[in-house]
């Protein structure tokens, strides 16, 4: 009777444990606005912000006039840095930067905030041998960062208030 007891003590024991920490899914976004107006240039990113957007319940529409909140999306810039070179003089290690620069504003105001710009770096090595390998696992770190930035844009639209952007 005893060997059946510890299994199920055990297991409360690690249900109790897993509720006190706090751990909790991620879920959606608490956004103030339900429809957002994206303009500016045209960058990679947009596609995955629109996505996420949409996720997050917020529509992203056509017409300015029925927007709560404008974004404008002014650049994109990839950078590519040489971290470590070997005694040969090859490259070896590679720092990959990744900026996006948006601004906000309320359909209220007719200033725009402040301009915003949201940044990831990625280290990763090098070797000539294996350049088509090493040139998508560039192509996937940077897909990484324009995801990392996406989540980024979203934490910062989340603290956003329609009436209250500046």
């Amino acid at each position: 009777m005893m060997l059946f007891r510890t299994p199920r003590i055990l297991l409360l024991a690690l249900l109790l444990a897993l509720t006190a920490c706090g751990f909790q899914l991620r879920g959606t976004a608490d956004l103030a606005f339900k429809n957002l107006y994206m303009q500016g240039s045209k960058l990679t990113i947009n596609k995955n912000l629109t996505r996420s957007l949409k996720v997050n319940g917020v529509t992203v529409v056509d017409n300015p006039e029925k927007a709560e909140l404008f974004l404008e999306m002014l650049s994109e810039q990839r950078e590519q840095k040489i971290l470590s070179l070997s005694g040969g003089g090859k490259v070896r290690e590679f720092e990959i930067i990744y900026r996006v620069s948006f601004r906000l504003r309320s359909p209220s105001s007719e200033t725009w905030g402040p301009v915003q710009t949201v940044e990831n770096r990625r280290d990763f090595s090098y070797d000539d041998s294996q350049l088509l390998a090493k040139e998508t696992e560039e192509e996937r770190l940077l897909e990484d960062m324009r995801n990392a930035a996406t989540r980024e844009i979203m934490r910062l639209l989340v603290v956003q208030k329609p009436q209250a952007v500046r």
